[in-house]
């Protein structure tokens, strides 16, 4: 029902705005401006997705390939140690060792299709663990936290829309976004340490936790050296390697396993397409009322208040145009997605805003979604802290981007 909530709000608030622009402020053009505004992103947002189609369809047809290939079991096998540490509850060979790892792995690769049903079966066996069946355990909640951390290596979807909308780098945000999902994910784990008195000096947990923290601290410190021509330009050549070097891993894995390849990326590309299709209500109802809610002038207003009190501290403003995609992300993937876009139309794919409503929109997953959909398939009713920790692990990945979106395109 939230997507609903929102939707509606768009029109709702912005019909209030305008009609009070008319009668105070007598401006005949807001209603117009607002009905055009619904033409205009009802075509976008069929346009967006017609090419949205074909990326959708290589790319889940090459994670077909890696999924089917083993990559997902290997991840599994690598980060086995690290999470049995975060689940000290969870008895070892117990069966939802094996769907929480995998369901961790599908999530780092983007395999969303395959994440979600990982998640589900990972949640129902850990109900059968919980004692009280109402309440949600430390277990379930560390599980739901880090999903909602939204750790990804290859922000797939995010990519596909900047090229859909014209980037001239879509890849540019694929670092950013990986340190301020990393900082989210740390966030949420300092948090739960504390709730739930985990371990962190325990030397498995240093050893990956340290690794993972040096990894990205040098990688901060490398790319903070460089000027900003050299910056953009390593960014964008490291990003690149990795992200081909990872398809040419997927497709000697499936030639190791001796999978048809064309086959099966063809079944994965069907998947894509069948999937872009889907979205294109979705899209089209979101850019509509986000859309109608931006030529109202409501967003406007709302955006120059935060900037003023931000610019009366004498702090730089230029991160406020991307704060509506932060602030809908908990709330909504579509609402996040279809602002995000909007921003981006806005001020441009490549622009400041554009990039850090990217960074924004991939550096946590939709909080309230992910905590409704897997507690509600165990029929939690007790949520206890899981939200506010979610929503803590949010603000440490959006803090983390605004700055990492200074460092990196500013």
């Amino acid at each position: 029902m939230t997507l609903s909530y929102i939707w509606v709000g768009f029109f709702l608030v912005a019909f209030l705005v305008a009609l009070i622009k008319l009668i105070v402020l007598n401006d005949m053009a807001v209603f117009p401006a607002m009905l055009t505004s619904t033409f205009d992103s009802a075509k976008d947002g069929f346009e967006i997705s017609l090419y949205l189609t074909g990326v959708m369809s290589l790319w889940l047809g090459l994670m077909k390939i890696g999924e089917k290939g083993g990559m997902v079991s290997i991840l599994s096998r690598v980060v086995g140690p690290f999470f049995s540490r975060l689940f000290p509850g969870v008895p070892k060979g117990h069966p939802a060792n094996g769907s929480i790892i995998m369901n961790f792995s599908a999530n780092i690769l983007g395999l969303d299709n395959a994440a979600t049903p990982l998640g589900l079966k990972a949640m129902k066996e850990l109900q059968e663990l919980n004692p009280d069946k109402d309440t949600a355990s430390d277990a379930q909640i560390t599980f739901l936290v880090l999903n909602a951390s939204g750790l990804t290596v290859i922000p797939l979807a995010i990519m596909a829309d900047r090229a859909s909308i014209g980037s001239i780098n879509p890849t540019s945000i694929f670092i950013p976004i990986l340190i301020a999902t990393f900082c989210s994910t740390v966030v949420g784990l300092l948090y739960l340490a504390v709730r739930q008195r985990l371990r962190l000096l325990d030397p498995v947990v240093l050893a990956y936790g340290g690794g993972a923290t040096l990894l990205v601290s040098l990688a901060v410190l490398y790319f903070l050296s460089l000027s900003p021509d050299q910056l953009q330009l390593q960014s964008s050549l490291i990003s690149s390697i990795i992200i081909i070097s990872i398809v040419i891993s997927f497709l000697v894995l499936g030639m190791r396993k001796k999978i048809n390849l064309f086959d099966t990326f063809i079944e994965g590309a069907r998947d894509g397409f069948v999937t872009s299709v889907k979205i294109i209500p979705y899209l089209i109802a979101m850019l509509v009322g986000i859309g109608v809610f931006r030529a109202s002038g409501t967003l406007d207003y709302f955006v120059e208040g935060i900037g003023s009190i931000v610019g009366a501290l004498g702090l730089n403003t230029d991160f406020v145009d991307a704060l509506p995609v932060a602030m809908l992300k908990p709330l909504s993937g579509s609402g996040a997605r279809g602002m995000m876009l909007d921003v981006s139309r806005t001020f441009g794919a490549d622009s400041f805003a554009g990039n850090l409503a990217s960074i924004f929109r991939g550096c946590s997953e939709t909080t309230f979604y992910v905590l409704a959909v897997y507690f509600g398939s165990v029929n939690i009713k007790n949520t206890r802290y899981a939200v506010g920790a979610g929503l803590i692990a949010d603000l440490g990945g959006f803090i983390a981007g605004v700055f990492i979106a200074y460092l990196f395109f500013h």
